[in-house]
């Protein structure tokens, strides 16, 4: 399919080399930044929140986990904690409409306004992009056969063996609307009911309902299941470490992560000043080399081995055969369709 969102480049550059400071006087001053934990934070507090704060002198606290919830709490109290959050697409659509993001002021960000659209929201910029995935075992299926798509995926003769999917219609109604044979570009609106008829054929091959990243990749590792939907960036490691698993990018829903600033933050111009740092081509690149879950930052495609840059969601290879996640249908649709998701688990 054609993508009506491109791929953007992403750069790679030796961290040594990244950061030739210019002095500037230490502020006083402490932005909390709220995301997810784990791994992730860990590489963003080596690659971009420590040299930040060398250079401007404004401190960086991290605190995790998002929650949408939360932010509504602070927001509504007028007790805000974060001065920047991670929230992904859908949430980004909630919380815009019931006024809990502040307006961004892409000025300081992107003074020269090298950021493509695609990346600037009023109220939230893109920090990263992935896809959830079909993964599987190369060991399973017979030399050289491997699933190509999610009628695959939902083919249990042709590729025998257990399943696991996230415990979220999100993605899933997706996928086995895909399975049924629709086209990508005839997803939107979401035919729920035909979703759900599809997944009623897969139900009984799925054991194991996964809830995180790291459980859906031992699954695979252990041999539970033979497929599985998976976050691209999760599989990548294994393979390169020679794991008998892979992944396929045909039928892939390609998401965005974003940055956003709470409404009555306590300090949201030094968080906007954060922001600007991460727009920083080599440092941007050396994190999507630990983390392969690259943002739209203009001149990083270039800092990549060209190699490396096709294992991209990103790449155009890569874009053109998945399907763009619709984050505003969801944000409207999101609590009547997990209502009937959960009773449709215990049926």
């Amino acid at each position: 399919m054609t993508m009506t969102r491109r791929a953007f480049g992403i750069g790679t550059g030796a961290l040594a080399g990244v950061f030739a400071f210019k002095p500037s006087f230490a502020q006083d001053v402490t932005i909390v930044v709220n995301g997810s934990g784990g791994a992730l934070a860990t590489m963003i507090t080596k690659i971009f929140e420590e040299p930040f704060t060398r250079e401007t002198g404004i401190k960086v606290r991290p605190t995790a986990p998002v929650s949408l919830p939360k932010l509504k709490a602070m927001v509504e109290s007028g007790n805000v904690e974060w001065d920047l959050t991670e929230l992904n697409g859908d949430d980004v659509v909630t919380a815009t409409k019931a006024g809990w993001l502040a307006k961004i002021d892409y000025s300081i960000i992107d003074p020269d306004n090298k950021l493509p659209a695609i990346a600037k929201q009023p109220t939230a910029m893109v920090r990263a992009s992935y896809s959830t995935v079909i993964a599987f075992r190369t060991d399973k299926f017979g030399k050289g056969k491997t699933p190509q798509s999610w009628a695959d995926f939902w083919d249990v003769k042709a590729f025998p063996g257990p399943r696991s999917l996230e415990n979220s219609p999100k993605g899933n109604l997706e996928f086995a609307l895909l399975a049924d044979g629709v086209s990508p570009d005839k997803l939107y609106p979401i035919d729920v009911d035909r979703a759900f008829k599809k997944l009623d054929q897969l139900k009984p091959h799925i054991p194991v309902w996964w809830t995180n990243g790291a459980q859906h990749v031992q699954l695979l590792i252990d041999g539970e299941v033979s497929m599985t939907s998976c976050w691209n960036g999760r599989i990548t490691p294994l393979r390169n470490e020679g794991k008998p698993v892979d992944i396929t990018f045909k039928g892939g829903a390609l998401m965005l992560s974003f940055l956003a600033i709470p409404k009555g933050a306590k300090h949201p111009t030094e968080a906007m000043r954060f922001m600007k740092f991460r727009m920083d081509p080599a440092a941007s690149a050396a994190f999507v080399k630990q983390v392969p879950y690259p943002g739209f930052v203009p001149g990083m495609m270039e800092l990549l081995d060209p190699a490396f840059a096709a294992t991209l969601p990103t790449s155009p290879e890569n874009a053109a055969v998945q399907f763009e996640f619709n984050s505003a249908w969801w944000a409207e649709n999101l609590d009547a369709v997990t209502t009937r998701w959960n009773e449709w688990l215990l049926i």
